[in-house]
């Protein structure tokens, strides 16, 4: 799926990145890179990244002809995949005896030079668990190059959406891990980063895996500092991907938190479904993902439709209502409804904690499924809340408060 259109007028692209109103008011614009010369360019680009970084930046800047060596000349055979920002490459630094992921954006793509120091500052400056780690850039000439760690698993996506015929589906238990780690991430960006950093293009492609399965978030071209102060929200242009947009921010381009925990339901029930957003393969009712799953929310006899068919009925059955009951709720259309993502996190792992329960239990509530279904208003209509009880919600509160912050991020 591709992205919104990138129209940008002058005004635009000198007030759209959010770190440079933060950290500097007199931060050269980016489009003056047109009028350099393509031997300065590369300068210039490291200095603006070290100006606006205040020499925080760990990122290493590599020359083209490095990374040429480090892919084999950008060789076919090393080509991991590709979309509208370019092609990314698998690759081996020799200096550090470090395999990497080599993304050569596309010159005449959607993601241009703000997109690209957006993506540098954001990764140098931020470092959790489910971030991807930068390893380095490059901005030889009219070359723009993102070196990242290496993530044997590829994407999420590679996995649940486009599963090659030899690949095992994901198992149930590994997808809840998926999901709470990508929510973690989430968490963090929201949460700990001051200014809070609003991901803004959070879907299935940008959720990478490493060899066990831990999820990372990658491709922070379109992320932007959330409000502080007495401000709800930020202005931007609407960009994203079509089908993960908040409809908020889709109407009117007021982006909150919230947008981001929208964008978090879409992913989440495409991970309990196995269906991708938007499927013009389908039925058109079933469509667009979330269109087909509201009405089927509101009855607890249609959940285990609901769920992936590859998965085979190898689920908790409580624990599938639950997570389309976290899901639900993410997916509200009005933004205040919604929870925060460190809610979503609470009860994610509350998830992980209860996803092996007994067998003969789930026997019982595919029986009567009145215990562990949501519960029903009189007209037979779901409410949509987890089965959790609030003590053992307010337990894994508590143990999660006791592990201690990591520290903010300032920006």
């Amino acid at each position: 799926m591709g992205c919104f259109p990138c129209c940008m007028s002058q005004e635009d692209i000198d007030g759209e990145s959010g770190i440079n109103e933060k950290r500097d008011t007199k931060t050269s614009s980016f489009s003056k890179l047109s009028c350099k010369s393509d031997s300065s360019r590369r300068r210039y680009i490291t200095e603006e990244i070290q100006k606006v970084g205040k020499g925080t930046i760990s990122a290493r800047a590599f020359t083209f002809r490095e990374l040429c060596v480090s892919t084999q000349n950008f060789h076919s055979e090393n080509l991991l995949g590709e979309g509208g920002f370019g092609r990314v490459y698998k690759g081996h630094i020799t200096s550090t005896n470090q395999v990497v992921a080599v993304k050569q954006l596309d010159r005449n793509g959607f993601q241009g030079n703000r997109e690209f120091l957006v993506e540098v500052l954001m990764l140098s400056l931020l470092h959790h668990p489910n971030l991807v780690n930068l390893v380095g850039y490059c901005a030889d000439g009219d070359q723009r190059i993102l070196v990242y760690e290496y993530m044997p698993n590829g994407s999420l996506e590679d996995h649940l959406l486009d599963i090659a015929p030899n690949r095992k589906p994901l198992d149930w238990n590994t997808r809840m891990k998926i999901a709470e780690g990508a929510a973690r991430g989430l968490e963090y960006l929201h949460e700990t980063a001051d200014p809070p950093v609003i991901y803004r293009d959070f879907k299935a492609s940008n959720i990478l895996l490493d060899e066990n399965f831990n999820p990372k978030l990658s491709d922070f071209g379109l992320a932007k500092l959330g409000p502080t102060g007495d401000k709800s929200h930020v202005s931007t242009r609407v960009m994203g991907t079509y089908g993960y947009c908040a409809p908020e921010y889709a109407l009117t381009g007021q982006l909150t938190t919230k947008s981001d925990v929208y964008s978090f339901g879409v992913v989440f029930l495409e991970i309990i479904t196995g269906r991708r957003v938007i499927d013009n393969t389908r039925a058109t009712e079933e469509q667009n993902l979330v269109t087909w799953a509201q009405p089927l929310f509101r009855d607890r006899r249609n959940f285990t439709l609901m769920a992936d068919p590859l998965l085979e009925g190898q689920y908790p059955v409580k624990a599938l209502y639950q997570a389309l009951a976290v899901a639900a709720m993410c997916l509200q259309e009005e933004a205040d409804t919604r929870p925060l993502i460190c809610d979503v996190v609470t009860a994610l792992e509350f998830l992980a904690v209860n996803e092996n329960e007994d067998q003969a239990d789930d026997d019982d509530q595919k029986d009567d499924g009145n215990e562990a279904c949501p519960d029903r208003n009189s007209s037979g209509e779901s409410d949509i809340e987890t089965d959790v009880d609030d003590d053992d919600i307010e337990e894994v509160g508590k143990k999660r408060l006791e592990k201690g912050a990591n520290g903010s991020v300032s920006f």
